[in-house]
């Protein structure tokens, strides 16, 4: 059997950490959102009771390095299933270290396909238990949409969808270790909270100006991007409603209510940026393409 899905990218509208953890964990606050650029994950059953992978990328690792190997590996031990083999394929469109939770994608894909394959049956909910130990974007890529994301990633709870609009994502030639972030927070903190309150609100009320003018990502206030300010004012040049950071960086996005007017400001962001698209919000995090016995 062989299952194929879509796997999409998120962005983060707010990130705030509230507090770090005693387990060395941080405890957040995210208004996440599921966008349109998508990695293909297709995983089929084959002999040999191993985990194999392959991809279109080579600077990813096919090994249990991979955030897709974990997921299997985290699957077959919840549900007390033996893997008799099953290979990986990875077509990689999502940026790699990027804050788009490319990789989490990837693993919760697996998860979703690994549940049809075997007909475990397993609800979203039950799924996001396994994907959470995998990654803390995995519970939020299971599900997908926009969702309102607590704890280390495993509390989420559904807010109003975003409305329709335009999304520019631009990300330089270089990655952000999310390890290496958090870093950064516990040796400087914080000089600025996001309004967490007026956020949400915005979201219940789904005014997309009001959203865009309340996001925020502290990641920001302590991870350096060469030339952020520079895509920012590229987007906001071309009528983006609001530009912020995703994740730990270092990919920039801005909101655009005309299509027209996101792709001008996606030409001119090649100057900076390696990786530029655009894309609309989704309401899903995995989306099954095809299936086949």
């Amino acid at each position: 059997m062989k299952t194929e899905v879509k796997a999409y990218a998120k962005i983060n509208l707010l990130l705030d950490i509230v507090a770090t953890r005693k387990d060395g964990y941080h405890d957040l606050f995210m208004i996440m959102q599921s966008v349109g650029i998508y990695d293909t994950v297709t995983v089929s059953k084959q002999k040999g009771r191993k985990i194999t992978l392959s991809c279109n990328l080579d600077s990813i690792p096919l090994d249990e390095k991979n955030i897709a190997y974990k997921a299997a590996v985290a699957f077959f031990d919840a549900c007390k299933i033996k893997n008799t083999g099953i290979h990986i394929d990875i077509v990689k469109r999502i940026p790699h270290a990027a804050g788009l939770a490319g990789g989490s994608a990837d693993g919760a894909a697996v998860i979703k396909a690994l549940n049809e394959i075997y007909k475990t049956n397993l609800s979203d909910k039950e799924l996001c238990k396994i994907g959470v130990k995998v990654g803390a974007d995995v519970p939020f890529c299971i599900t997908g949409g926009t969702l309102l994301s607590q704890g280390i990633g495993e509390v989420l709870t559904p807010v109003k969808p975003l409305r329709r609009c335009f999304i520019v994502l631009a990300k330089p030639d270089f990655g952000v270790n999310t390890g290496y972030a958090y870093n950064q927070f516990d040796n400087e903190g914080k000089v600025h909270t996001p309004d967490k309150l007026g956020m949400l609100c915005a979201i219940q009320s789904r005014d997309l100006a009001l959203i865009c003018s309340k996001m925020e990502n502290v990641f920001e206030q302590f991870i350096e991007v060469p030339n952020r300010i520079d895509m920012k004012q590229i987007m906001r040049n071309n009528n983006a409603l609001g530009t912020c950071m995703s994740g730990s960086g270092p990919t920039v996005f801005g909101i655009f209510e005309s299509k027209s007017d996101a792709e001008k400001a996606a030409d001119e962001l090649k100057v900076y940026a390696k990786d530029v698209c655009v894309c609309a919000p989704v309401n899903k995090g995995c989306k099954f393409k095809k299936i086949s016995e």
